[in-house]
């Protein structure tokens, strides 16, 4: 019921705005050729929302472009409800005030015909329209940057590290999310830094596909081209089962993947054993911890062991059963941040970005090589070289 009343709300919601907007815009005495723009826009990005839902339910099998894509989801998830309705609500509740003023002084209102613009109404059309102006101009910065992503240099202390292994080297790879934003090109590039890496270890932390299971076979044939001595480990993320769960696993198996599901791999490296654990995905807090004591029994005590999860709330489980090492993702860096610390990555999360540390434990959080969203801000996508030194 709840997704119902979201997919129905935000056409109705939109065409609210469109409406007040248009009206707001005629009462201000704004050319024919503006309010035109207004409504094209605005069909625009309800075409696309159609477009959208159609093709979640495969009901419109045409690829919808990525640009409109991003267009729909920012709009929709960010600037009609945080600036558009808020808008609307405070300019209905100024223009009550106003009209109470008004009637109590017996003041005639002004006239908007033939005349030049004050900068109250240049200021007035201007907040009316920045929505969507915002909403075109995030999806053109956006859009510029959605395949970029940098090399994120870490060294990391571990106090029991195993001599042999001083100086070992992991490419961090998590939430490629291929799909309508990260193909093609992206893909390639993706493979060609990290194999540049030359890494002893590729591990893979989640959500290598955005939404549809059709995706998956570029993606699994992106994992086959990286490179490393010891071999490339992976485990699932939420948006790996959006679709088919069970085709999911199936592909990366048949493609001669190691997925880890609340599983273990041993591998050796100049001698020593090295033990990649990977959890299976879970989101509530209780299941998290089970999955980790889960693969807490399969540790083998002669082993250096690496634990593998998506959701990077599994560090609090791990610190306390004293995994030397957590790899996660899912958060994305927070995605939108006005910096480190401040943003939607504090607000939903323990741990979002980097490096964090429990006694002898340590969590290192990647940002993700790709998007679902089409938009980052102080949190760039990034592949993760992590250097482990005695310490």
């Amino acid at each position: 019921m709840p997704i119902i009343l979201i997919i129905s709300g935000i056409p109705l919601l939109s065409l609210a705005w469109w409406i007040w907007a248009d009206r707001r815009l005629k009462k201000l005495g704004a050319s024919r050729l503006a309010r035109i723009a207004l409504s094209l826009a605005m069909t625009l990005l309800l075409a696309g929302y159609v477009w959208v839902i159609l093709g979640r339910r495969d009901l419109f099998t045409a690829p919808i472009p990525a640009g409109l894509y991003a267009l729909v989801l920012l709009w929709a998830l960010i600037f009609l409800p945080l600036t558009g309705l808020p808008a609307m609500l405070l300019w209905s509740i100024g223009s009550i005030f106003q009209q109470l003023f008004r009637r109590k002084k017996n003041l005639p209102s002004e006239s908007t015909d033939a005349r030049k613009w004050t900068r109250r109404e240049w200021l007035g059309a201007t907040a009316v329209t920045f929505p969507l102006i915002s909403t075109f101009a995030a999806t053109a910065y956006g859009m510029t940057g959605i395949s970029r992503f940098r090399i994120r240099e870490m060294t990391l202390p571990i106090k029991d590290l195993p001599e042999a292994l001083e100086g070992l080297r992991i490419a961090h790879l998590t939430d490629t999310h291929v799909g309508k934003f990260t193909r093609g090109e992206a893909l390639d590039e993706i493979v060609a830094a990290t194999n540049r890496l030359q890494a002893d270890l590729v591990l893979f932390t989640g959500d290598l596909i955005d939404n549809t299971i059709r995706d998956l076979p570029v993606a699994v044939q992106m994992l086959q081209r990286l490179q490393s001595d010891a071999g490339l480990f992976v485990i699932e993320g939420n948006h790996d089962l959006f679709d088919d769960p069970a085709a999911f696993v199936k592909g990366l198996r048949d493609g001669g993947l190691a997925l880890l599901r609340n599983e273990s791999a041993t591998v050796h490296i100049r001698g020593v054993a090295v033990q990649i654990l990977g959890l299976v995905w879970q989101r509530a807090e209780k299941e998290i911890a089970r999955s980790v004591d889960a693969v807490a029994a399969l540790r083998d005590p002669a082993a250096f062991p690496i634990l593998l999860a998506h959701h990077p709330h599994a560090f609090d489980r791990a610190a306390e059963l004293g995994f030397p090492l957590t790899l996660a993702g899912h958060t994305h860096g927070g995605q939108l941040m006005l910096n480190r610390d401040v943003g939607a990555g504090s607000a939903m999360f323990r741990y979002w970005t980097g490096l964090y540390q429990n006694l002898t434990s340590a969590l290192v959080v990647g940002n993700g090589t790709g998007n679902w969203f089409p938009l980052r801000l102080n949190a760039p996508a990034e592949i993760i070289h992590l250097t482990l030194r005695k310490g």
